[in-house]
């Protein structure tokens, strides 16, 4: 039915303004930095506050529309974007700023979790593949959108019309799905007893505490980042003591005695490491070890966005024709090929063994991503699925912001050297090799869980107790 399209194109929407928000602030970065007589370590709050602040609310907001509705809280969370974005743009300080892109975090949280737990609700049963897919394009779309569209904004009418076209563009999004969202799913029956407020905030301080671990002290890991990182872990425990006796949970446990979600969920942010390792390493092993200029290095780099938005769609309608169970380890197998070939092809062939290896694997990851959220989507029930899409969002987040350091750090600790910018090319090539060696290990291990999974998926279930 139109309606129904109309009802996808703003869920679509919702995506691409999500991860514009990323991508076209990092352009701005130096300009800010101009603009407010700032500090390069300064402005890049303006991109960490609104990453923190997704990672950290993701699964609450997610819990947030289950209890309340999906609809209305996703249209709350469009208005909440759209207004964030227009203070944005019309901060008179730095730390205004920064306020405000928290504001637009969690608004952007908000489109991240419910638009993936609205498509069951819009899209049929055989159709949640594709749809699955498009939400991947719309996300890549915004990804390689950014840079260019935030350049041509700040050559011509300055910074702050990056914030105010986002501002626009969410406007148009609500707008666009007060009408068109459907309202039926939103029935009495959805669990209203409560919302877990405890639970909510030990688990948001202790993904604060875990996000900060692998973004403060500049690449060093010292006395801050432990206590942080122990910070986290009692963070943890102590959530799941809540978790255990709470009436209506945030998150409940017995959710990870399904082996398939626990599954899922460990691949995602497996394999999201993996994916953020390409854009942490590549601008540096291109620049330094193959000696591309700066705009050779930005036009290799983007060819895996726009590989993804081409083949986004169309993973998603594999995925329909031959199930996600199937696609989903096809896309790991091919993952692993492509990381094994970015850890060999390049110091063989140069550029063209990049842009092959690239070619390889980002369409496995297009596959994996449209299969694994197929598979997790497809039978939650109506008043969960805000929740676990959360989870499934945390889990891709806490990858990225893993492999931002962590594979960050294998890299540099291959090339010999705490400062990259100035390795030797044989140095870095050396370290592309080793880190791409680890990835493909990553992608190894995330195909035996998808084994295990599906092995244990085919047990039967002990007497007494529910398949």
């Amino acid at each position: 039915m139109p309606s129904d399209r109309w009802a996808l194109v703003s869920l679509a929407l919702s995506m691409l303004l999500s991860s514009l928000g990323v991508s076209i602030a990092n352009i701005a970065l130096p300009t800010l930095a101009q603009a407010f007589a700032a500090s390069f370590q300064e402005v890049q709050w303006i991109v960490i506050a609104y990453l923190l602040a997704i990672t950290i609310m993701i699964v609450s907001v997610g819990r947030l529309g289950d209890v309340m509705g999906h609809r209305p809280v996703l249209l709350a969370g469009i208005f909440l974007f759209t207004a964030a974005a227009f203070l944005c743009g019309v901060a008179p300080t730095l730390w205004l700023l920064i306020a405000a892109r928290v504001a637009q975090g969690v608004g952007a949280a908000i489109l991240m979790a419910l638009t993936v737990a609205l498509v069951r609700d819009i899209v049929a049963r055989e159709r949640t593949g594709s749809a699955m897919g498009l939400l991947g394009t719309m996300s890549a779309v915004g990804t390689a959108l950014g840079p260019s569209l935030g350049g041509v904004l700040i050559a011509g009418l300055g910074w702050r019309s990056i914030f105010l076209v986002m501002a626009l563009l969410g406007a148009l999004n609500l707008l666009l799905a007060h009408r068109c969202l459907p309202v039926q799913g939103q029935r009495a029956k959805i669990d209203r007893t409560g919302f877990d407020s405890l639970g909510t905030l030990l688990l948001g301080l202790t993904l604060a505490a875990y996000a900060l671990t692998m973004t403060v002290g500049g690449g060093h890991f010292d006395r801050l980042n432990i206590v942080l990182l122990l910070a986290a872990v009692l963070g943890c425990g102590l959530f799941l003591l809540v978790e255990a006796t709470a009436a209506s949970p945030l998150i409940r446990l017995s959710a990870f005695r399904d082996a398939a979600l626990s599954a899922s969920l460990v691949m995602n942010a497996l394999v999201s490491t993996v994916m953020m390792a390409t854009l942490v390493i590549g601008p540096f092993y291109l620049s330094r070890a193959l000696g591309l200029d700066a705009a050779l290095v930005g036009i290799v780099m983007s060819i895996g966005p726009m590989i993804s938005i081409l083949t986004g769609v169309v993973a998603g309608l594999i995925v329909d024709r031959l199930g996600a169970q199937f696609i989903l380890v096809v896309g790991l197998v091919e993952m692993a090929a492509g990381s094994f070939a970015l850890s060999a092809l390049p110091a063989m062939f140069g550029v063209a063994g990049y842009i092959v290896a690239i070619a390889v694997l980002t369409p496995g990851y297009q596959l994996f991503q449209a299969a694994n959220n197929t598979a997790v989507m497809m039978d939650v029930r109506a008043d969960q699925r805000g929740v676990i899409s959360g989870m499934l969002s945390l889990s891709r987040n806490l990858g990225l912001v893993t492999g931002s350091s962590v594979m960050g750090a294998v890299f540099a600790l291959a090339s010999g050297t705490i400062e990259i910018s100035t390795a030797r090319p044989a140095a870095v090539s050396a370290g592309m090799r080793i880190a791409f060696a680890v990835a493909t290990v990553l992608i190894v291990v995330a195909l035996g869980i998808a084994a295990a999974s599906r092995a244990l998926a085919s047990w039967p279930s002990p007497p007494g107790e529910a398949p």
